[in-house]
């Protein structure tokens, strides 16, 4: 009894999970806010953090980030409440931290905080229990954005795209990772890696995917996502694929790797 307690416990204190890849344009957004809706379908409470100056998780949610006073800028620049900034979004369960045009300076501004690096961190504290999940959507780089933003986190889950240049910035990744753990969060693990933009006609896609399987092993999901345009038309109306087009191949894709997601961690949740 009082182990099943503790595994309780902890689900209530909200995962914090970053989706990170130092190289843009490999559907890390897409990945993450498609994660997050699915998860919200399932009953879970789940908070999407929108710290990339470029707000694509913002409008792929159907806000404007150009109109927002309200946003993750005002947390980590003005050390305002989180719970202050969240706004709901259409899909019930599912609340958003968002980007506005301010964030485009913080990482300038954030220079000059005390304990730069874990201002995020800090933030959060105050309402991670009221979450099951809480996913941060990382900017292409590693600047303090995305520094705060792995420091506050529990794991990371990678897209990449199965191309060849994704593979030359993969060692890049992981040695960014690695340098995180020793010196800011000694937790932070790799929950898996994501396969996106698949194309099953393409050699090259297969033996992309072949390579990032030797790498990762069991880290990568089974699941890998295909392109899909319907994908690219749901963030262009600002909605997740689940309520843009939920029988399209993308969404098929989505669901199935959130429901893979999940049944990892309630392996890992029996096993603690």
């Amino acid at each position: 009894k009082k182990g099943k307690f503790i595994i309780q416990r902890w689900k209530r204190m909200g995962k914090i999970v970053s989706f990170s890849n130092q190289k843009g344009g490999v559907g890390k957004t897409t990945t993450c806010v498609n994660m997050a809706a699915y998860i919200a379908s399932t009953g879970k409470k789940v908070l999407l953090i929108d710290i990339d100056p470029q707000g694509n998780a913002t409008t792929g949610l159907g806000f404007s980030k150009s109109t927002l006073k309200k946003s993750v800028y005002n947390v980590l620049i003005d050390d305002e409440k989180v719970s202050d900034n969240i706004l709901q979004t259409e899909l019930t369960g599912l609340d958003v931290l968002p980007s506005n045009i301010d964030l485009a300076g913080a990482e300038v501004e954030l220079v000059y905080k005390r304990s730069r690096e874990k201002v995020l961190k800090n933030a959060l504290e105050e309402v991670r229990s009221n979450y099951d999940y809480i996913f941060i959507d990382c900017p292409p780089s590693l600047g303090l954005l995305t520094i705060n933003s792995l420091a506050a986190s529990d794991s990371i889950i990678i897209p990449i795209q199965s191309e060849y240049y994704a593979l030359e910035g993969l060692s890049q990744l992981m040695n960014s990772i690695t340098l995180v753990k020793q010196h800011l969060n000694p937790n932070l693990d790799v929950d898996g890696v994501v396969l996106t933009m698949y194309d099953s006609r393409s050699l090259i896609s297969k033996q992309i995917a072949e390579e990032i399987k030797k790498f990762f092993t069991k880290r990568l999901f089974e699941i890998v996502v295909p392109r899909n345009v319907r994908l690219v038309e749901a963030s262009s109306y600002g909605r997740p694929i689940m309520m843009h087009d939920p029988k399209c191949t993308g969404a098929r894709a989505y669901k199935a790797l959130t429901m893979e997601y999940l049944s990892r961690e309630e392996k890992k949740g029996k096993q603690a």
